[in-house]
């Protein structure tokens, strides 16, 4: 992802950049932010004072935080905070919520962590998914319909539809069709041909490019199937999937994604969509299964995809892995028991539910959040949304009007 949103709040990608002590962490994938652990500031400035100032003055100066926090920051706080301003409204206030803060704007409002140092300049920054101020999920529906391009959303409880928007159209999901290889994955274990505890070595040929970690790992690195699937969901490792499919084959996911034949890796995708590729991509498009097939056989011979020649503007959104959103409300029921899927809760804070299981995806143009939630009352949600479009796509609206619906229904 290369957008501000982003940067902070991944889908594929889905996860919230943290900057604590000048080290980059993952919430909700990788560690937690423990601000217990953080000595409260002995300056005059509070932290809500200090979120006040970066959302009031005109311009943000660097004095007012650490040189690590600085030094690892990947764009500007003043231009989140503007495209923070930009899909909620004006700011209007902050609220203490705990040991945490919200950010109030006119449309909607964030959820904020924060740190100072002893000199009371900011340390640790988090702004979790923003969230629409919404009154209904009829009104939500009704949001979601403007948005340009094409638009699913789908609301269950208990299995029994609460609210749908083109819950039956297939839509590219990006990094959600990783709930398809788990699922078949599950099945596998099930009937005994696989186990969590198998070791899988890690192929050269298997490496696709981030997200991710395992891409960067020495060949022949040995990973138990449990891990590579962990890794998979929770940071949407790109090459840990691309393991598990050439590992167990592409016939089993097939079957339980029948309308994604050939099933791509994502490195095949990758290749297909990259600059120097061209004419493999124009073959693709233009042949039947078969022939994608024996393209697909070319592709797999080639180098890994170089990070340079993958465009960051909407390409051959045709060739991906399409689902609609009641499929992906059923993919993910299947698998939510399964405590991988709670590392990482996506946009809904895990605080409020009982358990969170979550899958989203993202490509230029492409955007999925899926998220499968047992309420404290003991309700059983799921919530899918999918937004495809040939140009960028407004990551922060989106994330904000999803975020909306997941408040009304904790």
């Amino acid at each position: 992802m290369q957008s501000l949103i982003r940067l902070f709040i991944t889908l594929l990608l889905t996860a919230v950049l943290v900057i604590i002590s000048g080290n980059i962490v993952l919430l909700g994938q990788t560690a937690e932010l423990r601000l217990a652990q953080v000595q409260p500031p002995t300056q005059a400035m509070t932290p809500k004072a200090a979120i006040e100032r970066l959302f009031t003055s005109k311009q943000i100066q660097t004095d007012w935080f650490t040189p690590t926090f600085l030094a690892q920051i990947p764009v500007s706080t003043q231009e989140v905070i503007e495209s923070l301003k930009t899909a909620l409204g004006a700011y209007q206030g902050v609220q203490e919520v705990g040991e945490d803060y919200l950010i109030i704007f006119d449309r909607g409002s964030v959820p904020t962590k924060i740190v100072l140092d002893a000199s009371g300049r900011i340390s640790g920054l988090l702004f979790e998914a923003p969230r629409a101020k919404l009154s209904s999920l009829n009104e939500a529906i009704a949001q979601f319909k403007t948005l340009p391009g094409k638009v699913s959303l789908l609301v269950l409880e208990d299995n029994q539809e609460r609210a749908a928007l083109n819950a039956t159209t297939p839509l590219a999901v990006g990094s959600a069709f990783k709930l398809a290889v788990l699922e078949a994955l599950k099945g596998e274990i099930a009937s005994g041909k696989r186990s969590w505890s198998d070791v899988v070595e890690l192929q050269p040929n298997w490496k696709s490019l981030p997200s991710g970690i395992l891409q960067n790992w020495p060949d022949g690195s040995r990973l138990t199937v449990e891990t590579l699937a962990a890794l998979m969901i929770s940071q949407s490792d790109n090459t840990a999937t691309d393991s598990l499919i050439y590992w167990m084959g592409k016939a089993p996911i097939e079957a339980v994604a029948l309308r994604n034949r050939p099933f791509l890796t994502t490195r095949e995708l990758f290749l297909l969509k990259s600059d120097q590729n061209e004419a493999l991509l124009k073959r693709y498009r233009a042949g039947n299964e078969a022939q994608r097939r024996t393209v697909l056989d070319e592709v797999n011979k080639l180098p890994p995809p170089e990070l340079t020649a993958i465009g960051s503007s909407p390409k051959a959104l045709d060739v991906e892995w399409f689902f609609t959103a009641q499929e992906l409300c059923s993919l993910i029921d299947k698998v939510s028991d399964l405590p991988l899927m709670s590392i990482n809760p996506g946009v809904a804070r895990a605080k409020d539910w009982q358990r969170v299981a979550f899958k989203g995806g993202s490509e230029p143009g492409v955007l999925n959040l899926t998220t499968w939630l047992l309420a404290k009352s003991g309700k059983r949600y799921c919530v899918a949304a999918t937004w495809n479009q040939d140009k960028a796509l407004d990551e922060a609206g989106f994330m904000s009007l999803y975020g909306g619906v997941l408040e009304i229904l904790k």
